[in-house]
């Protein structure tokens, strides 16, 4: 389900039209969030490690209204939920597109997810379907086998993209303390930083419940 946004009332109409006309619209942050407790929990409960996360920063997504905000036809749509699109690497190192369903419970998510996980293993090539290509989701990734404090991503600047991409990296440890870096890229049309502040305070407040 989506609702238009009345873009007339909207106090940030004005900085959609200016960021709209941009050859990139996008902006990123790269952070870390402390990742100490969360790890605790996966390692006490036996959950899947990147699935818990994944799940922890959904959930983070979908309480920030901006964060379900998206373009289409120069209007802007407020989903009712979002989803996750993570790329799934293979034993071959190559990797396909996944679609996975936002569930407030953890385990109902976490089931349906790993089952898309072994569908993307058992197949080939980018697996760039229909789900895939949904604009209800957030592009995820992750790179766990290195730290980093910056990336940027593939664009195609003709195609008009709102999709917010988020990708994870590996933890570090600092004395007793884990971090975990993450890399936020979105549309500067339809957010702006403190939107992603929101987010990350969200993210962080629930990877410490």
């Amino acid at each position: 389900m989506r609702t238009k946004l009345d873009l007339t009332t909207w106090n940030r109409k004005e900085h959609f039209d200016f960021f709209g006309g941009f050859d990139e619209p996008f902006f990123g942050i790269t952070t870390t969030v402390d990742f100490t407790k969360g790890y605790q929990k996966i390692q006490d409960l036996g959950y899947p490690y990147f699935l818990y996360y994944l799940y922890q920063s959904l959930r983070a997504a979908n309480t920030i209204e901006a964060f379900r905000y998206r373009i289409e036809d120069n209007q802007v749509y407020i989903y009712d939920k979002i989803h996750a699109s993570p790329t799934i690497g293979r034993e071959d190192h190559t990797f396909g597109f996944s679609f996975m369903e936002f569930d407030e419970d953890f385990e109902v998510f976490s089931s349906k997810a790993q089952k898309e996980i072994e569908e993307v293993k058992n197949s080939t090539g980018l697996r760039h379907n229909d789900n895939a290509k949904r604009i209800d989701t957030i592009h995820y990734s992750s790179i766990p086998w290195y730290n980093f404090t910056g990336l940027t991503h593939a664009r195609h600047f003709q195609f008009k993209d709102s999709v917010p991409k988020i990708s994870f990296g590996r933890y570090t440890k600092e004395k007793k303390k884990l971090n975990l870096p993450i890399a936020i890229n979105v549309h500067h049309g339809i957010m702006d930083g403190y939107h992603i502040g929101q987010y990350l305070e969200e993210f962080q407040r629930l990877l410490n419940e």
